[in-house]
């Protein structure tokens, strides 16, 4: 008959945290989130990747792509950029974020001057930008021929079929940098003109890329921006365990920084195979995680296997019904904690510390400081950051509020087959182990981010800890009941009417 583990399967809602004393240092601004990615020898060499919040967005093509990998890399955090796409595509993304160097943006809105004005209301509804670059030929790189902004049109007067040459801004009356400028000399040069936008141009008028003023300003409010070697935003990729021979080498050539196998049952062969492959034509040149696992088993064999860290969870995910469907998984704070014991334990044995990443079983803010208290050394959340301007998908009207559009990559909307198949030869998705749902619209990524870290240092704080290392080794949890959760908010009283948010 089947083992039956004696323990129950547990969540995050269960646990609190027993405050230890607060020092006189333990304050927000002390608090370091520096955490490690991938492997490495602990005791004899820094980590070879380090991000500056523990957070990273969910391998899902409603959370990431390469708006969501700037926005959340300029954070200090890493996004995953999703793989349920042809592998060009992926890799463009990726392309796309490297090339955000420096602030000199590859632009992505492109028409040309026999483009109509309903051109450029469907490209901005499209992209969110604004500002619209005129080439000869509609792309990124052709002949700069003008702009056109907002106020190079009012929509209640210009016919919908005029032509963007004659309402644009031409050429000749834009002020333009020479190719090699750096971005200090294009910020001066956009303070000194009074401008909010200033084009790059290399030899023949070839467009380059775009400074922004609002991209100054922003860089100014993200000291903690995650930057490779040659100063460009880092971005991570979604592989599987099918097409890797061909995903992996097209990512690699577009810059990608690190990828990660992207499964529901991460314990299989399936995933030890990527890994020796990846291992064979790259070495450590190529950091891989893998996942996802649920115990200490898991854990060991992709370790050995070679994985760079390993993601815990299976089924805890806001629109993941993998337990529903399979009967398989265990509740997340249950799995984190008995992983992260494991990669201890690995890591007295070996001398390599692998890192963890928890995925999914995060409802409110306060779990996250729960996950990392209980021994994560990362976070991949996906409803989360659906829910911001900078996801893919749409923001609509719902029963009176703004919504964004959410769905597994599980669904048949995802038809995600790579993550989702048992390695068999059918390549396809016999059944749905995600939904298709809505999120509640929460506005920009960077606002609701800098409140949700203000919480986790908080708590932190409370328990005596300023880095995420001491944190672990202080944490004291303890199992609520019931009744002290029903305690633990608002209660016995008459509430006003107001927004709460988690």
């Amino acid at each position: 008959m089947a083992k039956i583990l004696n323990e129950l399967s547990r969540t995050f809602s269960e646990y609190l945290l027993i405050p230890n004393l607060t020092e006189r240092d333990n304050l927000a601004e002390s608090v370091q989130f520096h955490t490690p990615v991938v492997r490495y020898r602990k005791e004899s060499e820094p980590p070879p990747l380090t991000i500056h919040i523990p957070l990273t967005s969910a391998i899902m093509q409603a959370v990431s792509d390469d708006r969501m990998a700037i926005a959340l890399a300029r954070c200090g955090g890493l996004s995953f950029v999703f793989g349920s796409q042809p592998v060009e595509s992926q890799a463009d993304m990726v392309r796309r974020v490297k090339k955000y160097k420096a602030g000199i943006v590859v632009s992505d809105s492109n028409l040309t001057p026999d483009n109509t004005l309903a051109d450029v209301l469907a490209m901005k509804a499209r992209t969110g930008h604004s500002t619209i670059a005129v080439t000869d030929d509609g792309t990124p790189a052709g002949r700069l021929l003008g702009l056109v902004t907002s106020r190079d049109y009012r929509v209640s007067r210009t016919p919908p079929d005029a032509r963007v040459g004659s309402f644009m801004t031409p050429f000749e009356h834009l002020v333009v940098g020479e190719e090699g400028t750096s971005l200090s000399e294009a910020n001066d040069i956009i303070w000194d003109h009074k401008i909010n936008q200033l084009p790059i141009v290399g030899p023949d008028q070839r467009l380059v890329g775009l400074v922004f003023r609002k991209d100054y300003e922003e860089h100014k409010e993200n000291p903690d921006e995650l930057l490779d070697a040659d100063k460009r935003l880092m971005v991570g990729a979604g592989i599987n365990s099918r097409d890797y021979r061909e995903r992996v080498p097209a990512l690699v050539e577009a810059g990608a920084d690190v990828l990660c196998i992207d499964s529901s049952d991460g314990f299989s062969v399936w995933q030890k195979d990527t890994l020796e492959w990846i291992r064979s034509e790259y070495g450590d040149a190529v950091r891989c995680g893998a996942g996802n696992v649920v115990d200490a088993e898991g854990f060991r064999y992709l370790a050995d296997a070679g994985a760079d860290f390993v993601k815990v969870g299976i089924g805890g995910g806001s629109i993941c019904i993998t337990r529903e469907q399979k009967g398989i998984g265990r509740g997340q704070a249950s799995a984190v904690l008995e992983v992260a014991a494991a990669r201890d334990e690995y890591f007295e044995k070996t001398g390599i510390y692998v890192p963890v990443c928890s995925d999914g079983g995060i409802v409110y803010d306060y779990h996250m400081t729960l996950a990392l208290a209980m021994g994560a050394d990362f976070l991949m959340l996906g409803r989360y950051f659906a829910r911001f301007d900078e996801s893919p998908t749409r923001k609509l009207m719902f029963n009176g509020t703004y919504v964004k559009e959410y769905w597994g990559e599980g669904s048949n909307r995802a038809r995600n087959w790579q993550r989702y198949d048992d390695g068999g030869a059918s390549g396809r998705l016999s059944f749905e182990e995600g939904v298709d749902s809505y999120v509640p619209y929460a506005g920009k990524l960077k606002d609701n981010l800098d409140a949700t870290l203000s919480k986790v240092k908080a708590t932190m704080c409370s328990c005596g800890a300023r880095t995420l290392e001491e944190f672990r080794q202080k944490s004291r949890l303890v199992l609520v009941s019931s009744t002290s959760i029903v305690e633990g908010g608002a209660h016995d009283v008459i509430p006003k009417e107001s927004d709460r948010h988690s």
